[in-house]
């Protein structure tokens, strides 16, 4: 059974500033990778079709498919896990969360839906729009 990671972005304003940091990782050859403390005991479950989703400000706002875990090793600390990410975000339609340290365990029931891509896989509306419409009970 699937299961998927809900973690914060720390440090990113918007959507758009992830997509950005991101794209200058891969334009420089390095691979999408998350370090984490802690590794998940529900590891095949992640692996199996799991993504982690990402928060911003206090808002669940994207999704990435999870490809592997790692062991890092860091010479000042004891060895990290790994998150190797799948390349692609997908906008999910925003949802707000309490904040936490780490990450979460995100079951298949309490996932957001993705947010429609138009021809050119461009979201529909902005984030920021589709966030306030849904406060307001709009969406």
């Amino acid at each position: 059974m699937t299961v998927h990671l809900k973690k914060l972005s720390v440090g990113t304003e918007t959507l758009e500033s992830l997509f950005d940091r991101q794209k200058q990782a891969l334009n420089a050859g390095k691979q999408l990778l998350h370090l984490t403390r802690n590794w998940p005991k529900r590891k095949e479950e992640l692996l199996d079709g799991g993504s982690l989703y990402w928060i911003i400000k206090g808002q669940i706002v994207a999704r990435q498919a999870i490809r592997e875990f790692i062991e890092v090793s860091q010479s000042d600390s004891k060895p990290k896990c790994g998150i190797v990410l799948v390349p692609g975000l997908v906008p999910v339609w925003p949802r707000k969360v309490k904040i936490f340290q780490g990450w979460r365990y995100l079951e298949n029931a309490d996932v957001p839906a993705d947010m429609p891509i138009n021809e050119t896989d461009q979201i529909s509306m902005p984030v920021s729009l589709a966030k306030e419409l849904r406060e307001l009970g709009l969406l």
